[in-house]
């Protein structure tokens, strides 16, 4: 998924890595898809992404390994295909925990916005760090975090790699 150029062959881990994530739907679509599988649709609502946009991207992290294709039942009855976090993208919950954190700090917060708060679930405190929990210095994964997020409430768990809820 090169930006400029295809830097999956570069000896520097930082750019074969952003080679992968550096993109900023890439984020935000892992971001997504880590709170539970997610249909294309669903992804496309909630990101306000093109559908072209959306499907490059999807095909690109699959075939990186970071998210699978899995099936849901929809509450209609049908099976539906989605995708879910594989644990390459699950390993990038630090990384985007990190990122809310800067944001909380180094951006103005819109009207109508509110603190993010990453929660630990085993201490129940805020954590103010993103890989080990700042209250209780466990490590924080997925199956143990809660993004709370005033302007949207719904669904602020977190889901370990592949889990269907």
């Amino acid at each position: 998924m090169a930006l400029r150029s295809d830097w999956s062959e570069e000896f520097c881990p930082i750019r074969r890595s952003l080679d992968v994530i550096g993109d900023p739907w890439v984020m935000l679509i892992i971001r997504d898809v880590m709170q539970g599988p997610r249909r294309f649709d669903t992804l496309r609502d909630n990101l306000s992404v093109s559908e072209a946009v959306l499907a490059r991207r999807l095909r690109d992290l699959v075939e990186a390994g970071m998210l699978t294709r899995v099936e849901q039942d929809d509450p209609d009855g049908r099976t539906r295909q989605g995708y879910a976090a594989t644990d390459a993208a699950t390993e990038l919950l630090p990384v985007l925990q990190q990122l809310a954190i800067w944001g909380e700090r180094h951006t103005v917060t819109p009207v109508g916005g509110g603190h993010m708060a990453l929660i630990h679930t085993v201490c129940g405190e805020e954590t103010t760090q993103g890989q080990i929990c700042s209250a209780c210095g466990e490590e924080l994964t997925a199956d143990r975090m809660i993004w709370d997020r005033p302007w949207r409430p719904e669904a602020p768990a977190l889901d370990p790699a592949g889990r269907l809820v």
